[in-house]
């Protein structure tokens, strides 16, 4: 019998989405296993890698799912433990499931090109775009995709008392209109505001999480979401839609929300499930992505859509909308996750090549 490959799966990191993380590794450990030799491969809230064997036992001390956090006192940071980054020399291909900073921005994807060692997913220049949502909706709107009416506001440019930045705001974007910054995910430090007596607040929160803020309409429109999967021929999976009560899908509505709901496939018109599908596609390949994302949507009551962004390193929990739509197009779990791993081998084997 031909060797297995040995796959790290590495996950934890130091966004917002830690737990999350935890709980997607775990799911797909759990469904590589007849597959691949899995190694688990955890980084701590603070930066610091851990062994395959600490990163198991801290695994096995609870049961609770979105309450497990990797932790190691005293470290921080990549270069703190060398003797865990030795086991990327010791895997065959790596599966990285690390949201937000340092794990979807291109940064890790980055460690692995330098290590000579194939990944699932995005290469760098697609991650890091995918994090940056100003670029990333240039880019959408330069391939001719319709994109909600925004401005990029920087903290070096931003004056408190600007009445020409409320003005561009009001002629731009109107009200009501989010406020988030440019890099970043499981919304944090977003607000959504109504006039202009909130906007000098929400830009100071959103300057604390970066130095890039967008000032984005609020679409009024319903939430589209399409799988992706493929490198050069990407293929779109059937659509889904989230439905729920907040002023926007947060952490807490995705993950701890009990009145959130998951509809896939999405109640729509063949016409426009198509037309979302092919402009997921368009979308993809505007940002040269590779292996899988999850491009969003809105819908508006008069059938217009605008993308909004792309996640390169989707949720894999059993409340992820990314594996659900590939559920309904066919795929399943184990079969995606083995998908997945074939299409990081082949752009590897290419980019080797190159």
């Amino acid at each position: 019998m031909a060797n297995r490959l040995r796959l790290g799966v590495i996950f934890g990191g130091q966004s917002g989405e830690h737990e999350v993380s935890v709980v997607s590794a775990q799911h797909v450990m759990e469904a590589a296993a007849d597959r691949y030799d899995v190694v688990p491969i955890g980084v701590t809230k603070t930066g610091a890698w851990l062994t395959p064997d600490e990163t198991q036992r801290q695994l096995d001390r609870s049961d609770e799912p979105y309450h497990k956090a990797l932790e190691l006192a005293g470290a921080q940071g990549l270069v703190s433990r060398p003797q865990a980054l030795t086991t990327l020399g010791e895997i065959d291909v790596a599966f990285p499931l690390i949201h937000g900073t340092y794990g979807e921005d291109g940064t890790l994807q980055g460690l692995l090109e330098l290590a000579g060692v194939p990944y699932a997913g995005a290469g760098v220049a697609a991650s890091a775009i995918g994090m940056d949502k100003a670029l990333m909706k240039r880019i959408f709107r330069q391939a001719g995709l319709d994109v909600v009416e925004h401005i990029v506001v920087r903290s070096t440019q931003y004056r408190p008392d600007s009445e020409e930045l409320r003005e561009a705001v009001e002629s731009s974007v109107g009200y009501p209109a989010f406020v988030k910054p440019a890099n970043g995910g499981s919304s944090v430090g977003i607000s959504k505001i109504a006039s202009r007596e909130e906007l000098g607040r929400a830009l100071c929160l959103a300057f604390r999480y970066d130095r890039k803020v967008l000032v984005e309409r609020a679409a009024d429109a319903r939430e589209i979401e399409c799988a992706v999967l493929g490198n050069d021929d990407p293929q779109p999976s059937p659509l889904g839609e989230i439905r729920h009560n907040r002023e926007f899908y947060d952490y807490e509505a995705k993950y701890l929300d009990p009145d959130t709901r998951l509809i896939a496939p999405a109640d729509l018109p063949e016409a426009m499930a198509q037309r979302i599908q092919e402009l997921a596609v368009r979308g993809y390949r505007a940002l040269d992505c590779a292996g899988m994302g999850r491009m969003d949507f809105f819908l508006t009551d008069d059938d217009v859509v605008f993308i909004d962004e792309v996640n390169t390193v989707p949720g894999f929990t059993p409340a992820s909308m990314y594996p659900l739509l590939w559920e309904k197009g066919g795929l399943s779990y184990a079969d995606l996750i083995g998908r997945l791993v074939e299409l990081g081998l082949e752009r590897h084997k290419e980019r080797v090549r190159g």
